[in-house]
């Protein structure tokens, strides 16, 4: 059965609180992203800051409204300071996503994934159906950061997954699926195109963050943050005429049209379920 959730009203209530507030959006990240994600985060009406200085993420991490944890460019400090940031955003009450690039690619990147999944509680996760089947201790072929095939069922996946951590858990793909562990999200918005530029999963996953800066429930602002970066992604293209250079700026100006309310909230296409395997 599907819940009657009014997507744009959420958005739109929550979109006017990250403007009026601006929260800081802590990311430790890859240097593939880090301008794309800070250029996302202004677009949202957040502010970014990417503090990865084991001498100050633990300062950092407890003044703000969220912090991303991104695997994309692991190395032994980079982990370190990952672990101790979210350690310090847990004692603070600040919500921890995890954008688990590239784990089961290789053994280090899979053994900094569980480890801060040991280390660190947090309030969702967002990755692709290998990287997310990494986490679950299910089969997938990954290649990189891409994720190259899986055979099973993504909701199935996400629910088992988010009732093992106790948190939000974001399948993205064509079709997004989020899982609370009790319900499940459904998210059909994005176009191809998102999957030609480099580094818009890594801006996926911040615009989950803002949203769940704005608080619970998470599930709810997750599906919401996808459907919104999912909806300018279609605008983008179509603007862009498919040109994936004018696409990648169209994605800035398009989120920023949707955030400040210069664009209508139309064409959202997020669905919420009873069951989280449904």
């Amino acid at each position: 059965m599907s819940e009657d959730f009014n997507v744009a009203g959420f958005l739109a209530e929550r979109l006017e609180w990250v403007a009026a507030r601006r929260p800081l959006i802590h990311h430790i990240t890859n240097f593939v992203v880090m301008n794309e994600t800070a250029n996302l985060t202004l677009c949202l009406g957040a502010s970014p800051v990417m503090a990865h200085a084991t001498a100050e993420v633990e300062e950092m991490a407890s003044q703000a409204g969220a912090l991303v944890l991104n695997m994309g460019t692991p190395y032994p400090e980079l982990e370190e300071a990952m672990c101790a940031a979210g350690r310090a955003a847990n004692r603070a009450g600040v919500p921890v996503v995890l954008d688990p690039v590239g784990a089961g690619a290789t053994s280090y990147r899979t053994r900094v994934a569980h480890r801060l999944l040991e280390e660190v509680r947090f309030a969702a996760v967002r990755g692709n159906a290998a990287e997310v089947a990494c986490l679950a201790g299910e089969a997938a072929e990954i290649r990189g950061v891409d994720s190259v095939s899986f055979s099973g069922d993504p909701a199935g996946m996400a629910s088992g997954l988010a009732s093992s951590l106790g948190c939000v858990v974001a399948v993205t793909g064509a079709v997004d699926v989020v899982s609370d562990g009790v319900r499940l999200a459904r998210v059909s918005n994005g176009h191809e195109l998102l999957g030609g530029v480099t580094g818009t999963g890594c801006m996926a996953t911040t615009a989950v963050a803002v949203m769940l800066a704005s608080g619970e429930p998470y599930l709810e602002a997750a599906a919401a943050a996808l459907g919104l970066f999912g909806l300018a992604g279609e605008r983008a293209a179509d603007v862009s005429g498919g040109r994936p250079g004018s696409f990648h700026v169209e994605l800035y100006n398009q989120t920023h049209a949707l955030a400040a309310g210069h664009a209508p909230l139309e064409g959202l296409r997020v669905k919420i379920e009873d069951g989280g395997n449904a």
